[in-house]
């Protein structure tokens, strides 16, 4: 699942220990369906998925959803070729953004909002440092 490979990270969502949410499920008629489960969870057949952080700065969000992407991206590239270092770099860069989105980590609703975006600065920074990139704005 940390490549990213189902319905749920692709909607924007992370994986949360807490388990099946409420809304949608094999047996009321509603299987495949996405249901919203307020703003802190999205629910895909049955299963919660972390909401991105609402209150992130949008161009953030742009910069560390691009990074999510790349790193999805490179786990798949990296399995095909059999590189399994290069699959172990790739999820960190997915570990890192998702933290940065408050997909993963502690839940960014129970945080006050300088501590969340203090979180998505540093996961930018460390993941623009992969990259040998100077920081944006900096």
């Amino acid at each position: 699942m940390g490549d990213g490979g189902n319905a749920g990270e692709a909607a924007g969502g992370g994986v949360d220990g807490g388990g099946a949410g409420t809304a949608g499920g094999p047996d009321d008629g509603s299987a495949g369906e996405e249901h919203v489960d307020d703003e802190r969870w999205l629910v895909v057949n049955g299963r919660r998925w972390r909401r991105t952080d609402p209150s992130l700065p949008a161009g953030m969000v742009e910069r560390l959803k691009s990074h999510l992407g790349r790193g999805r991206s490179g786990v798949g590239t990296a399995k095909r070729r059999g590189d399994d270092s290069a699959v172990a770099a790739s999820r960190k860069r997915v570990g890192l953004a998702k933290h940065g989105l408050g997909e993963r980590g502690p839940r960014w609703w129970e945080e006050s909002e300088a501590a969340r975006l203090e979180r998505a600065r540093q996961a930018l920074e460390e993941l623009d440092g992969l990259d040998g990139a100077a920081p944006e704005g900096a």
